[in-house]
């Protein structure tokens, strides 16, 4: 069973690059192969670093955020343990499409850490929540500011916008209209002859739902907060291309390419492929190539993919394996 789990893990990983790569080369045939590899061997150091530590302190705002979500929901975690289950959902959030294999990891972990389960997944949907209004706020702001106004990117804000009010509205509907759920539940308990799964599922959702609505409560009370570490977290990934350009000698667009980042982070959480690999590098050729140069662009891609990307499959493959481990073990 080990093996086996192993072997998904490695195939998934290997699909996921796989995609990534092939990308890449499809970027490289449109530009002069030979010029990109000269940018890549040229570009300063001191900058592709920069780059690393940007994106290593987004994973340390995260986990600054997952901690206190985790106390405003009732359960105190250490830092270390947080670190710990950021790192690891990176990892397969990497290899699964929308990100959404990183959840599941995260709720486990924080169950194992004794809280429920209901109580955990409250927790990872208030992150997707926080990240969520982020990027439609923050889309808005830098389309108007960096006078940025594609189609593209327009047509894929208005489609998030409308996914995230699907979703505020179920919310509402559990925390407001809780007979409905009930009645749901009921149905099922017929259906299924009163099975112990189903009230162990009845007693897991009224648990997210009394979370839920404690960590809103608590959360609108620090609203600053929350939003000064969501902005952190993205802010702290989304400058890595800036500093990869200004390692080539470019200048670093600030808010073109801050713009470009949101509009790709939007992206990465559709259902298309594992971690986003080949939509990503494709749409950031096109969103990259209004304003950076055509020799720079293969290089750019190339760089930024992996910083934030390859990046978070090897560190977190360490910590991925260790906590399945530990999983195994309680």
């Amino acid at each position: 069973m080990k093996i086996q789990l192993k072997d998904e893990r490695v195939k998934a990983a290997s699909l996921a690059v796989f995609m990534s790569l092939a990308a890449v080369i499809l970027i490289l045939k449109f530009t002069e192969t030979n010029l990109s590899w000269k940018m890549i061997s040229a570009v300063q150091v001191r900058f592709l670093l920069l780059g690393l530590v940007l994106h290593a302190f987004s994973w340390i705002f995260y986990a600054v955020r997952l901690k206190l979500l985790a106390s405003l929901a009732g359960h105190e975690i250490s830092f270390h343990l947080s670190l710990i289950s950021t790192l690891a959902s990176n990892f397969l959030a990497a290899l699964t499409p929308s990100s959404a294999g990183g959840e599941p990891l995260r709720i486990k972990i924080l169950a194992d850490d004794g809280m429920s389960y209901g109580s955990a997944t409250a927790v990872a949907v208030g992150e997707r929540l926080l990240d969520s209004i982020f990027f439609v706020s923050s889309l808005a702001l830098f389309l108007i500011f960096s006078d940025f106004l594609t189609g593209f990117g327009l047509k894929i804000g208005a489609f998030f916008v409308i996914l995230l009010i699907l979703i505020l509205t179920f919310l509402w509907q559990l925390v407001n209209r809780p007979e409905r759920v009930a009645g749901l539940l009921l149905w099922l308990k017929k259906k299924t002859g009163n099975r112990p799964i189903i009230f162990s599922l009845e007693r897991e959702i009224w648990l997210f739902r009394e979370a839920g609505i404690q960590l809103a409560r608590e959360t609108l009370r620090r609203t600053p907060v929350m939003a000064a570490l969501t902005a952190l977290i993205w802010m702290s990934d989304f400058l890595v291309p800036s500093a990869l350009l200004v390692g080539m000698g470019a200048e670093p667009k600030f808010l073109l390419s801050i713009t470009s980042q949101i509009i790709l982070a939007i992206i990465a959480i559709l259902p298309l492929t594992p971690g986003g690999s080949g939509v990503a590098e494709l749409s950031m050729s096109y969103l990259y190539s209004m304003f950076v140069s055509p020799a720079l662009l293969g290089p750019l891609v190339i760089l930024w993919r992996a910083v934030t990307y390859f990046s978070n499959i090897v560190v977190g493959a360490a910590f991925a394996g260790a906590s399945l481990n530990c999983m195994k073990k309680r």
